[in-house]
């Protein structure tokens, strides 16, 4: 009765938007759930959906929450690029931005709040700077006045703020602990320290802060490794099980830290570091059972995977795998080809059809046990079909050829007397009946 005393509560501060909202969106901004009636994943948001309503609500947020039936209003939704759903977006003025991330009433309200807001939020005191230090563990700075790299930075935030946030301050306002070689630059805080931007060194400013907006070292998951794919960069992950409390689990976990807290400098351009709980989202992504403990090297873009010739006993032996697969003579794995896709195809149906009978036999056997006897008796009715048709027909042209012999043996015969003039002899008792009736007649 709570439950649902909550979500009727809820959905009073989500409204239900119609083909009136396109007219009339530009004068506020709305975060907007597109759904479809008949998706399981949008039942499923709901009740959060509304958690977001009340939430934004109570904290006075200039963010209006709503949602709309994109089965109802496809033309509306089409307009905003809705291609599955549901569908998050924010709605700022011509901007739409899309939210990717987890489908937590936390998470969504962070990505309302810093899209909502200014796109560089203005830091005007070391106060203030140790405040949002505080609050978020990535956060990109610039310093400095008017220049080409603050008009780069701007048009950077403006693509990239659904990730992070971007702020500006004065050099005074500063830690005292940062040095810059030179005015204006950009920096990165995060991992306890901070990285200035080199554009010699580290490209464009967009790929550096689409690299530098995760920290050294995560805890990955199916949303985060996806994620990480837009960096281009490999992912160095130790699988293990976070509630087992083993050395060997721990040890793996701690040999990942090191190596990237202690050779950032050497690997943070290539290699993103982590751990991931079990190896159950592991498995569906190598197609392989692999075994826990153990360290996998991912290559996001095209699928490959590198996996330790011999076990990893330390850090020096995690530096030496790294360096193996930088210089190309590790060996690479899986990969995007044509084998690979088919291997895919059947391994996700296998892994379909597990499943189902897995969560429920009854389900499975309907599902799959039907279809194939309907299609068994089928094939069993065409086979016995073509056989007695084809028995018919055989003994049919038997009995033809049969008959045909027949009668040429008979026209044979009266063939072969007409030619030797031999005619039947009649017996005496015929004779006498002949000779009978000629006298008769005469």
């Amino acid at each position: 009765a709570v439950v649902a005393h909550v979500v009727a509560s809820g959905a009073g501060f989500v409204e239900d938007l119609d083909e009136s909202f396109k007219e009339n969106r530009k004068d506020d901004i709305w975060l907007v759930d597109f759904y479809a009636p008949w998706c399981g994943h949008c039942k499923k948001l709901e009740p959060v959906w509304n958690e977001v309503g009340i939430e934004m609500k109570s904290m006075g947020s200039p963010v209006k929450v709503g949602k709309m039936d994109a089965t109802s209003f496809s033309s509306i939704a089409s307009e905003f690029g809705v291609r599955g759903y549901p569908t998050i977006k924010l709605l700022k003025g011509d901007l739409a931005y899309n939210y990717r991330g987890p489908r937590t009433k936390d998470d969504i309200i962070e990505f309302a709040n810093r899209v909502a807001g200014p796109l560089i939020r203005p830091l005007p005191s070391q106060h203030m700077f140790e405040h949002v230090q505080k609050r978020h563990r990535v956060l990109f700075v610039y310093a400095g006045g008017e220049s080409p790299l603050k008009e780069k930075y701007i048009e950077v935030a403006s693509e990239l703020i659904v990730y992070t946030y971007f702020f500006s301050a004065s050099e005074d306002v500063l830690p005292e602990y940062v040095t810059l070689p030179e005015l204006p630059a950009v920096m990165v805080f995060k991992d306890g320290t901070y990285f200035v931007y080199d554009e010699y060194e580290d490209g464009d400013l967009s790929s550096w802060i689409n690299r530098e907006r995760f920290q050294g070292y995560l805890h990955v998951d199916g949303f985060t490794l996806y994620e990480l794919g837009d960096t281009g960069k490999l992912v160095a992950i130790a699988v293990i099980d976070d509630k087992n409390s083993s050395v060997e689990h721990t040890r793996l976990k701690s040999i990942i830290q090191e190596v990237a807290r202690d050779y950032r400098d050497h690997f943070h351009r290539d290699f993103q570091f982590g751990h991931m709980d079990g190896n159950d989202y592991i498995n569906s992504l190598l197609m392989d059972d692999l075994t826990i403990p153990t360290i996998v090297v991912l290559n996001t873009s095209n699928q490959q995977y590198f996996l330790p010739d011999r076990h990893i006993e330390n850090t020096e032996d995690m530096v030496q795998f790294i360096n193996n697969i930088l210089d190309g003579t590790a060996e690479a794995q899986g990969g995007d080809g044509i084998l690979q896709r088919i291997k895919r195809i059947i391994y996700d149906a296998k892994s379909t059809v597990m499943s189902v009978f897995k969560s429920s036999p009854l389900l499975g056997c309907f599902l799959f046990g039907l279809p194939l006897g309907v299609i068994s008796i089928m094939c069993y009715g065409i086979c016995t079909a073509d056989t007695d048709g084809g028995v018919e027909e055989h003994e049919a042209a038997k009995k033809e050829n049969g008959d045909q012999e027949l009668t040429d043996e008979g026209s044979e015969e009266e063939q072969e007397e007409e030619k030797n003039g031999q005619y039947t002899e009649l017996s005496d008792g015929e004779l006498k009946q002949k000779d009978i009736m000629e006298k008769k007649k005469d």
